[in-house]
């Protein structure tokens, strides 16, 4: 079984890169971010001739996440994440996929920080944390996949000082996908490539992708009845550097 995650920036622009990928890596379980699009404006049918049933929350603007399923229909558990009914912004999905509860994420950027901006990237971390630690404990296979907007560690980012002000590097980020890795996920891109310098997203500004001076911001989350399973774990990096791509690139794992 092969699971991935993938942000799109924009699921209709880049509707075509997307196919060609789908087609390419035959991934079973996709967790889509950065939609771009409201929900009436979700390519369901372009997806399902290309094989995959999906479920989506769409919105304008830089928001909405999708789950995405190779010849099967996503059963929809939740469609945010709890603790905030005032919070309307699509950045949380769940759904169960041939065995396996996927919840997909989108979690806020934060920049500017300090700021409100940053503050409700906490405040969503902390609400993902609690959730996380109930799923944790489910009993089922579970993945939190998705854009955390966090670069865990120094070595998850090329030599550069110019992003020590972004939100994305700040010590509370930092801290907080550290606690919740500390309830006993496994992060499994780092436990299969321990050492590798190992990037998801590549600004577009800057030279960044010619540079290779990238982040690794999106992750593959496992519970204890997954991690078990895990085979492999990669980055299919080479679809950042096609015409028109998205500025990430998909992550994957494979199961037993």
């Amino acid at each position: 079984m092969k699971i991935a995650t993938f942000n799109v920036n924009g699921i209709n622009g880049r509707l075509e890169r997307l196919l060609e990928w789908l087609q390419e890596a035959e991934p079973d379980v996709v967790c889509l971010q950065e939609l771009k699009a409201p929900s009436a404006s979700f390519p369901a049918q372009a997806l399902q001739d290309a094989g995959y049933g999906a479920a989506w929350l769409g919105q304008r603007g830089f928001n909405g996440v999708a789950i995405l399923a190779r010849g099967a229909e996503p059963v929809v558990t939740r469609r945010a994440l709890p603790g905030d009914p005032a919070d309307k912004e699509s950045r949380y999905l769940e759904a169960a996929v041939k065995g396996v509860l996927v919840a997909c994420l989108y979690l806020p950027n934060g920049n500017p920080q300090p700021g409100p901006k940053f503050d409700y990237k906490l405040a969503w971390f902390e609400r993902l944390i609690e959730h996380a630690a109930a799923l944790f404990g489910s009993g089922a296979p579970v993945v939190l996949a998705g854009d955390f907007n966090v670069v865990p560690t120094d070595a998850d980012i090329y030599a550069s000082t110019s992003w020590d002000d972004d939100a994305l590097l700040q010590p509370e980020s930092r801290a907080a996908f550290a606690r919740l890795l500390a309830q006993g996920w496994t992060d499994a891109v780092r436990q299969r490539h321990p050492d590798a310098a190992i990037y998801t997203y590549w600004d577009y500004k800057r030279n960044r992708w010619a540079r290779d001076a990238g982040l690794r911001i999106d992750h593959l989350l496992l519970n204890r009845e997954l991690a078990r399973r895990l085979r492999q774990a990669g980055v299919d990096r080479e679809v950042r550097g096609r015409e028109g791509a998205s500025d990430h690139a998909p992550v994957w794992i494979t199961l037993r």
